[in-house]
């Protein structure tokens, strides 16, 4: 069974870094491209980053761009997504999600003072 689990959101100042990490199992991780997808409050989901299979390729959101990283660990089969100089409309709910599908079942993040 094809199973994401999302990990490493709560609440933080606006300014400050999380790091969330999505453990994969139940397919070859290596194999497939990932990404991060979020929805805010009130709106439609946001495709946030995503990274080829291999880890050599990565791509931003406009909105992100400079501020989070993505990575990948092949070994242990975990994604992650370091956000930094965190914003209030960063608040939203995270998922990974694996290219075709499925996603996770997401972690909350909330930016606020």
């Amino acid at each position: 069974e094809v199973q994401l689990v999302e990990s490493g959101g709560g609440m933080v100042q606006p300014g400050g870094s999380l790091r969330l990490s999505c453990t994969a199992s139940g397919f070859t991780f290596s194999m497939y491209d990932m990404s991060w997808v979020r929805q805010a409050p009130g709106k439609g989901p946001e495709w946030v980053t995503a990274i080829k299979h291999g880890g050599g390729d990565t791509y931003y959101a406009d909105s992100v761009k400079g501020r989070f990283t993505i990575s990948r660990d092949n070994v242990k089969n975990i994604l992650y997504l370091q956000m930094n100089s965190l914003k209030p409309e960063d608040t939203a709910l995270y998922w990974c999600v694996r290219s075709g599908g499925p996603r996770g079942q997401g972690t909350q993040v909330t930016v606020s003072s």
